[in-house]
């Protein structure tokens, strides 16, 4: 305990300074304005904004591209709840529930949960990266090709249990997703699969751009063959920012569950944050629903607080086997 205490103390005077202060802002001003550009995500972020901290000191650079990462992190949720346009991968669950409470006159509360749940599990997620680094990597460790293969089952169980309507079609977009993923290039034998002669399909069909036309584009092709009287069009102002007294009992226990799950599932290599996210839904989908409560993908608060805050907590331990064993579990920490 005593060595906690005093890591995070000498963590605190080293950062504490006005010098390096101004560069986490300046870092997470920039990531955040440029992550909620659709399609711009953090791996985006950091490749575009990685020359400006060549000049830097070592410490100085790396406090500025953490910013830069949580900054674009959190940006993807802002067009996903404004505009149904995820600004990156992890945000497309934010967007179900999100998009629904802007729909409904409740795009403020929608973006202040956002930021609130945001900041609680990059708070938490800071103090696990401090106490639990090490046996936490050594969990990592531990997770071989049966472990992955269960998390990816549970993955698509979890698409089938947030599916709202038939289920035969939702087993039927998960079939196409599968099939849409084996387009590209097999990374064990080397052979293109599906790429019908088209060099831009031999590295595969980014998830991105699947998101953003099923999300963003199908939208707006489904406002068009409307007749102008009868498009949705939001005149409404950003009104009633702070979440209300029930938004809060409400979404508090969400956002720790989705912190805790975030933490656990950030360490693993190739996309914790994401699949944190998506498990966060899924979990808080199978918790009761309170009389009166607005039932999910109809904008449940609980539905923005818990992936939102899953993603974010599982950004700050993805760091934790980058600064423990110098492997980086996705492309961000790479780069």
């Amino acid at each position: 305990m005593m060595d906690l205490i005093n890591n995070l103390s000498l963590g605190f005077g080293v950062a504490f300074t006005v010098q390096n202060l101004l560069y986490a802002f300046v870092g997470c001003l920039l990531g955040t304005v440029i992550g909620v550009l659709p399609g711009l995500g953090p791996v985006a972020t950091i490749a575009m904004l990685l020359p400006a901290t060549y000049a830097l000191e070592p410490l100085a650079a790396l406090i500025m591209l953490a910013g830069i990462y949580y900054g674009a992190q959190y940006g993807g949720s802002t067009t996903a709840i404004l505009v149904n346009l995820p600004g990156e991968a992890s945000s497309v669950v934010t967007a179900l529930d999100g998009y629904q409470m802007a729909r409904n006159g409740r795009a403020g509360a929608a973006l202040a949960t956002a930021g609130i749940g945001s900041f609680i599990a990059g708070s938490i997620g800071t103090l696990v990266l401090a106490a639990f680094a090490v046996p936490l990597a050594e969990v990592a460790f531990k997770f071989g090709p049966a472990e992955y293969f269960s998390l990816m089952v549970l993955g698509l169980i979890g698409a089938v249990v947030m599916a709202s309507g038939s289920l035969l079609k939702a087993i039927a977009m998960i079939v196409l997703g599968l099939l849409l993923g084996t387009i590209g290039t097999d990374i064990d034998s080397g052979v293109t699969r599906y790429s019908l002669g088209f060099p831009e399909l031999i590295d595969g069909i980014g998830f991105i751009a699947i998101a953003m036309g099923i999300f963003g584009y199908g939208d707006i092709i489904n406002s068009l063959s409307r007749a102008a009287e009868k498009r949705e069009v939001s005149t409404s102002k950003l009104e009633h920012l702070f979440p209300t007294r029930e938004d809060f009992r409400r979404m508090l226990p969400s956002i720790l569950r989705g912190t805790t799950l975030g933490s656990v599932l950030g360490i693993l290599p190739g996309g914790g944050a994401l699949l944190a996210s998506f498990a966060a839904y899924t979990l808080e989908k199978k918790t009761r629903l309170e009389p009166g409560e607005v039932p999910f993908g109809r904008g449940n608060i609980r539905g923005v607080a818990a992936p939102e805050s899953a993603n974010n907590a599982g950004a700050q331990t993805s760091f934790i086997p980058l600064l423990t064993l110098g492997i980086p579990p996705n492309a961000v920490m790479a780069l």
